[in-house]
């Protein structure tokens, strides 16, 4: 109730003053919660944490696959890294979103003062945060279990951040085209077929040769052989791999950012 007495009186004054928090606020929030939901998820913690930690330690210990000379371990640890990426970064990521589609989520973040391209944003510093504790983990069990990495990790840098590039676009391409269900079948299936023909824990080399010209295409095969030239053989950057992941980003990102759907 205002006064209209002789007094002076401030109207229209608000504490707190409503309105959207600034952009980088609302981004780390959200990015936050993002990184939250993901961490406390059981289904995905199996798929990101869990699948590599095993798969590492077990072909690692014993001799199930021949992986030519030198030590398991300096094979197989950055096929893992490989996979980690593909693991948040595609099938986490292609799961969550389709869900959250599903479900409205995303609809209603669209009408929130956060823009679309934002929540995108926020999305993608999740995965990354959450890459930097599986990378972590992972390396520090293989090199528990005797793993020599070499080369720059510059390189091994560059190549992580683009494969992640480019299974972020494929993830968002299949969780925004597609229904929920279709999506966690599909995320569940490429990632068993990428895990055999990818190059992660079976050689390229042990495949048929019109089979590999093919395998050597995919966004994984090219990440998991890229951080093998580097971290096990001390190679520079392995620009053809690096150019297959580069085409994998644009054709990826691009289309997820022209097919998309919201609702």
């Amino acid at each position: 109730m205002s006064a209209t007495t002789g007094t002076d009186a401030t109207t229209g004054v608000f504490t707190p003053a409503p309105g959207a928090a600034p952009l980088p606020r609302m981004i780390r929030a959200q990015a936050a919660l993002e990184t939250r939901m993901l961490l406390r998820n059981g289904e995905q913690l199996l798929l990101t944490v869990v699948i590599p930690t095993v798969l590492l330690v077990l072909f690692s210990a014993v001799p199930i696959v021949d992986v030519g000379g030198g030590k398991r371990v300096d094979f197989l640890a950055p096929g893992l890294l490989a996979l980690a990426v593909m693991s948040t970064a595609f099938t986490g990521q292609a799961i969550a979103t389709g869900f959250e589609r599903r479900y409205g989520v995303l609809k209603r973040l669209a009408a929130s003062p956060l823009p679309r391209w934002a929540l995108m944003t926020a999305k993608t510093c999740s995965v990354l945060v959450t890459e930097v504790l599986q990378i972590a983990l992972l390396a520090v069990i293989a090199l528990a279990m005797g793993w020599s990495p070499h080369g720059d990790p510059a390189w091994v840098v560059v190549l992580l951040v683009l494969g992640t590039a480019a299974f972020s676009g494929l993830g968002l391409l299949m969780a925004g085209t597609l229904k929920a269900e279709a999506t966690l079948a599909a995320a569940n299936l490429v990632f068993l077929l990428l895990l055999v023909g990818g190059g992660v824990i079976v050689p390229l080399s042990r495949f048929p040769h019109a089979a590999r010209e093919v395998l050597d295409l995919l966004p994984v095969s090219a990440l998991s052989d890229g951080l093998r030239g580097v971290l096990q053989h001390g190679a520079g950057m392995p620009w053809g791999d690096l150019g297959v992941l580069a085409v994998w980003a644009v054709l990826g990102l691009g289309a997820a950012a022209r097919w998309f759907r919201w609702e």
